[in-house]
Protein backbone atom coordinates (compact mmCIF):
# COMPACT_ATOMS: atom_id res chain seq x y z
CA UNK A 1 0.00 0.00 0.00
CA UNK A 2 1.25 3.50 0.52
CA UNK A 3 4.80 3.76 2.30
CA UNK A 4 5.97 6.99 3.90
CA UNK A 5 10.15 6.63 4.29
CA UNK A 6 11.47 9.72 6.78
CA UNK A 7 15.42 10.27 6.52
CA UNK A 8 17.85 12.91 7.49
CA UNK A 9 17.83 13.15 11.47
CA UNK A 10 20.38 13.01 13.64
CA UNK A 11 22.29 14.55 16.58
CA UNK A 12 23.25 17.79 16.26
CA UNK A 13 24.15 20.90 18.79
CA UNK A 14 21.86 23.67 20.23
CA UNK A 15 21.24 26.06 17.88
CA UNK A 16 22.27 23.87 14.83
CA UNK A 17 20.18 23.03 11.90
CA UNK A 18 18.37 20.04 10.44
CA UNK A 19 16.58 19.00 7.07
CA UNK A 20 14.51 15.53 7.12
CA UNK A 21 12.41 14.06 4.03
CA UNK A 22 9.66 11.95 4.23
CA UNK A 23 8.89 10.08 0.58
CA UNK A 24 5.75 8.73 -0.30
CA UNK A 25 5.10 5.67 -2.28
CA UNK A 26 3.17 3.26 -3.50
CA UNK A 27 0.71 1.81 -6.59
CA UNK A 28 -1.73 4.74 -6.12
CA UNK A 29 -0.98 7.27 -3.51
CA UNK A 30 -3.52 9.80 -2.43
CA UNK A 31 -3.38 12.51 0.36
CA UNK A 32 -4.47 15.93 0.69
CA UNK A 33 -2.14 17.03 3.40
CA UNK A 34 1.16 15.58 4.53
CA UNK A 35 2.05 16.36 8.70
CA UNK A 36 4.96 16.27 10.64
CA UNK A 37 4.68 14.98 13.90
CA UNK A 38 7.00 14.23 16.59
CA UNK A 39 7.30 11.92 20.36
CA UNK A 40 9.67 12.17 22.88
CA UNK A 41 10.25 9.74 25.70
CA UNK A 42 7.07 9.88 27.90
CA UNK A 43 5.55 12.18 25.75
CA UNK A 44 2.07 12.32 23.63
CA UNK A 45 2.56 12.76 20.32
CA UNK A 46 2.63 16.17 19.01
CA UNK A 47 1.75 18.02 15.69
CA UNK A 48 4.51 19.79 14.63
CA UNK A 49 3.22 21.12 10.85
CA UNK A 50 1.19 20.51 7.76
CA UNK A 51 1.72 21.04 4.46
CA UNK A 52 -1.42 20.88 1.44
CA UNK A 53 0.18 19.09 -1.51
CA UNK A 54 -1.67 21.36 -3.91
CA UNK A 55 -1.86 24.98 -2.68
CA UNK A 56 1.23 24.53 -0.49
CA UNK A 57 -0.47 26.02 2.23
CA UNK A 58 1.21 25.64 5.62
CA UNK A 59 0.33 25.37 9.53
CA UNK A 60 2.54 25.27 12.25
CA UNK A 61 2.36 24.36 16.24
CA UNK A 62 3.30 27.50 18.25
CA UNK A 63 6.29 25.79 19.65
CA UNK A 64 8.08 25.91 16.07
CA UNK A 65 6.76 28.60 14.42
CA UNK A 66 9.37 30.97 12.92
CA UNK A 67 12.17 27.93 13.44
CA UNK A 68 11.01 25.77 11.07
CA UNK A 69 9.77 24.96 7.63
CA UNK A 70 7.94 22.42 5.84
CA UNK A 71 7.78 22.42 2.05
CA UNK A 72 6.64 19.75 -0.44
CA UNK A 73 8.39 18.73 -3.72
CA UNK A 74 5.07 17.06 -5.73
CA UNK A 75 7.06 15.60 -8.51
CA UNK A 76 9.30 13.48 -6.08
CA UNK A 77 6.21 13.06 -3.67
CA UNK A 78 8.55 14.52 -1.05
CA UNK A 79 7.97 16.36 2.02
CA UNK A 80 10.71 18.31 3.85
CA UNK A 81 11.05 19.89 7.56
CA UNK A 82 13.54 22.66 7.39
CA UNK A 83 15.27 22.93 11.45
CA UNK A 84 16.67 25.82 12.33
CA UNK A 85 17.26 27.22 15.98
CA UNK A 86 17.31 23.94 17.13
CA UNK A 87 16.54 23.40 21.35
CA UNK A 88 16.92 20.25 23.34
CA UNK A 89 13.00 20.66 23.78
CA UNK A 90 13.18 19.36 19.87
CA UNK A 91 14.74 16.10 21.00
CA UNK A 92 12.29 13.72 19.62
CA UNK A 93 11.55 11.00 16.79
CA UNK A 94 9.50 12.48 14.42
CA UNK A 95 7.21 11.01 12.18
CA UNK A 96 5.43 12.12 9.00
CA UNK A 97 1.86 11.47 8.21
CA UNK A 98 -0.42 11.66 5.39
CA UNK A 99 -4.31 12.75 5.47
CA UNK A 100 -7.10 13.22 3.05
CA UNK A 101 -8.86 15.79 4.79
CA UNK A 102 -9.57 19.05 3.43
CA UNK A 103 -9.40 21.06 6.18
CA UNK A 104 -6.80 21.62 8.37
CA UNK A 105 -6.11 18.23 11.32
CA UNK A 106 -3.72 18.39 13.84
CA UNK A 107 -4.59 15.61 15.47
CA UNK A 108 -2.76 12.31 15.14
CA UNK A 109 -6.21 10.43 14.87
CA UNK A 110 -6.85 11.88 11.57
CA UNK A 111 -3.79 10.77 9.70
CA UNK A 112 -4.52 7.61 7.70
CA UNK A 113 -0.70 6.77 6.92
CA UNK A 114 2.65 6.97 8.99
CA UNK A 115 6.41 6.11 8.51
CA UNK A 116 8.51 4.46 10.70
CA UNK A 117 10.10 8.06 12.19
CA UNK A 118 13.77 9.23 12.22
CA UNK A 119 15.62 9.81 15.23
CA UNK A 120 16.50 13.96 16.37
CA UNK A 121 18.09 14.55 19.69
CA UNK A 122 19.81 18.22 20.02
CA UNK A 123 22.25 18.05 22.81
CA UNK A 124 23.18 20.69 25.87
Amino acid sequence: QVQLVESGGGLVQSGGSLRLSCAASGRTFSGYRMGWFRQAPGKEREFVAVISWSAGATYYADSVKGRFTISRDNAKNTVYLQMNSLKPEDTAVYYCASTDTIRVVTTPGKYDYWGQGTQVTVSS
